[in-house]
């Protein structure tokens, strides 16, 4: 943390009170919320560690600990593992679980920095799951595509992906990191996704994908899973998204027919 917002927090140490009713982690609490809404700390600043804290407010690190898995769940910190709590600005809005645009794409448009982590990139078979939301054999061959998406060098969603492999030959060789994927299927392969079934579920976290994610395992996140199909109404696409929602919230348009 700056210097000028170290002292900025001392400042404020008189106001924690020892033997009153209110407990030192809601005090401390308290003041870092000031700090936050109040004393120009931005989006993304990092706190400064616990045991700096501990240090500064003079108490244990089970009541910094406390205050601030609190602001935790109230949506003002969000933490990484490994590297400490951050403040959370307001929660972006994405739409691409609406639409059929790819989410690299939507975050383009919204003039953000988009990283993948490349997990996995490879011509396989299908699992039993995906063979059944395809419609395709087991032994039919399919191209997946397994990454971490990052927003300005913030971990936000895990997505494992596949497509038939006849629609894009090829794609398991091309260089992903740094191109968006639905453009590249779209622009290389002339593939045209025109309509997406998608089922939304509460999910918590695996140790494994919270660590791709660097938060604590069991934490809650959104599982979307997707079956597109292309202009000839054949389903081609299949992917799960597990996205993190307290760094961003889904938004759906819906229309009403008949």
């Amino acid at each position: 943390m700056p210097d000028s917002k170290t002292e900025t927090l001392q400042g404020r140490i008189d106001r924690i009170e020892r033997g009153t009713a209110m407990p030192l982690w809601s005090q401390v609490k308290a003041t870092l919320t000031t700090l936050i809404r109040e004393d120009g700390l931005k989006e993304h600043d990092r706190l400064p560690s616990e045991n700096e804290l501990c240090k500064s407010f003079g108490v244990s690190r089970t009541v910094i600990r406390e205050a601030l898995s609190q602001m935790v769940n109230e949506g003002l910190i969000y933490r990484l593992q490994g590297k400490g709590a951050f403040v959370r600005g307001r929660r972006d809005e994405q739409n691409f679980v609406g639409t059929t645009m790819g989410f690299s794409g939507e975050m383009a448009e919204k003039k953000q920095d988009v990283t993948r982590r490349i997990l996995r990139q490879e011509v396989t078979h299908p699992t039993p799951r995906i063979s059944r939301m395809l419609r395709i054999d087991p032994t039919h061959p399919i191209v997946v595509v397994d990454r971490v998406m990052s927003v300005e060098s913030v971990p936000r969603m895990i997505v494992r992906w596949a497509m038939l492999q006849e629609s894009v030959p090829g794609l398991e060789r091309i260089q992903l990191e740094n191109r968006s994927l639905y453009d590249t299927i779209n622009r290389q392969f002339g593939v045209r996704l025109v309509r997406a079934d998608r089922w939304i579920e509460a999910v918590s976290l695996s140790v494994a994908d919270a660590e791709l994610l660097g938060v604590e395992a069991g934490k809650a996140a959104l599982k979307v899973e997707s079956v597109c199909v292309n202009e000839d109404g054949h389903p081609i696409e299949y992917y799960v998204a597990t996205f993190l929602t307290d760094r961003s919230r889904l938004h759906l348009s819906v229309s009403s027919v008949g």
